[in-house]
């Protein structure tokens, strides 16, 4: 029992922590996670023989570094002048609504047209896509923050290891930490890597259909289904759903609608059921269902960026509580198959 109002007690202080420390450690896990992408992407490097004998290190980590902040200024400037291209024709599409609405009360031989055009005034697109360009933002807004811990991080990773030898005197814990650290780094970079190739993959299928059909903006809905497809489990269905019911408000028909979303979902679904267990495989070792609850739970913590950080989070946990007796049990249940070693 006193075990039991430990461990509820301890849960509650971290979630607390977690959630007033948001401002503070959030900047400190997406340092974390872009120093492994950034190590990960080094070692890529490293395999061209002229950069790995030539380029110092520290120019290499500036060069990923910059490769990387430019990578997010394009995203950042594409949603944001995508959000003000759709506020600005969004008026345009009004009177298709008021086509839509009165097809659909036709159809259903009911007076639901001013149910329908209500629902349909209050839906927003512009206003949704604000709500994930300030959370996208939110992390740019921290940059500044973040390059600092990545400097920090670098200039603390020579004397890290002599402050792991002094803590883990015995060879054999030193040894036992250091492959802890090397499972976390190459689960992350793999991770990030592998799920940005699947992701890059399903926005581009997405955009030549988009393309095709003629909807407006298609590299901004490319661009969001790209962002979202990190978002496990939800991200792909929201990512359909976006462009299929602005395509219905486009157009003023269904037949865009079914064809976006037939051949988006279908995308989606050969993307995530074929091209990314083969590509990814079972490397993650995380249960679909605590994928989903760590998806609610770090979401209702920290938003969409807690959503983002999800998987990342979840499997330094388990990595970390496998490694220990007392924790090795809750690293089970968190596993795929119960296989943690």
């Amino acid at each position: 029992m006193k075990n039991a109002a430990y461990f509820f007690i301890t849960a509650a202080a971290i979630i607390l922590i977690l959630i007033y420390g948001k401002g503070i450690l959030m900047p400190v896990i997406v340092a974390f996670l872009l120093w492994i992408l950034m190590r990960g992407i080094r070692f890529s490097l490293d395999r061209v023989g002229v950069i790995k004998r030539f380029i110092p290190g520290w120019i290499k980590n500036i060069m990923v570094l910059c490769i990387i902040l430019f990578g997010f200024e394009i995203l950042y400037t594409i949603l944001s002048s995508g959000v003000k291209e759709i506020s600005g024709s969004y008026m345009n599409y009004q009177p298709n609504i008021q086509h839509l609405s009165d097809k659909i009360g036709n159809l259903f031989n009911v007076n639901l047209v001013d149910t329908v055009k209500s629902s349909m005034d209050n839906f927003d697109f512009a206003n949704i896509l604000n709500q994930i360009l300030n959370a996208f933002s939110g992390i740019l807004s921290n940059a500044f923050m973040i390059i600092i811990y990545l400097i920090f991080i670098f200039t603390e990773v020579g004397s890290f290891k002599t402050k792991l030898h002094k803590i883990f005197d015995g060879k054999g814990k030193y040894d036992k930490v250091k492959s802890i650290l090397n499972k976390i780094e190459s689960s992350i970079t793999n991770y990030l890597g592998l799920k940005t190739i699947v992701s890059l993959v399903t926005g581009v299928l997405s955009y030549i259909v988009l393309l095709i059909v003629g909807v407006d903006s298609a590299v901004v809905w490319a661009f969001l289904i790209f962002l979202l497809n990190y978002i496990p489990t939800i991200g792909s269905l929201i990512a359909t759903a976006f462009p299929a019911l602005f395509s219905l408000i486009q157009f003023g028909q269904f037949t865009p609608f079914i064809i976006v979303l037939v051949t988006i979902g279908g995308v989606q679904v050969l993307v995530g059921n074929f091209l990314e267990p083969r590509i990814m495989g079972k490397s993650l070792n995380l249960s679909p269902l605590v994928t989903l609850i760590a998806l609610a739970l770090w979401g209702q913590i920290w938003g969409i960026t807690g959503m983002v950080l999800s998987v990342p989070i979840t499997v330094i946990m388990l990595l970390v509580f496998s490694q220990f007796e007392k924790t090795r049990a809750v690293a089970i249940l968190l596993s795929q198959n119960g296989k943690i070693d």
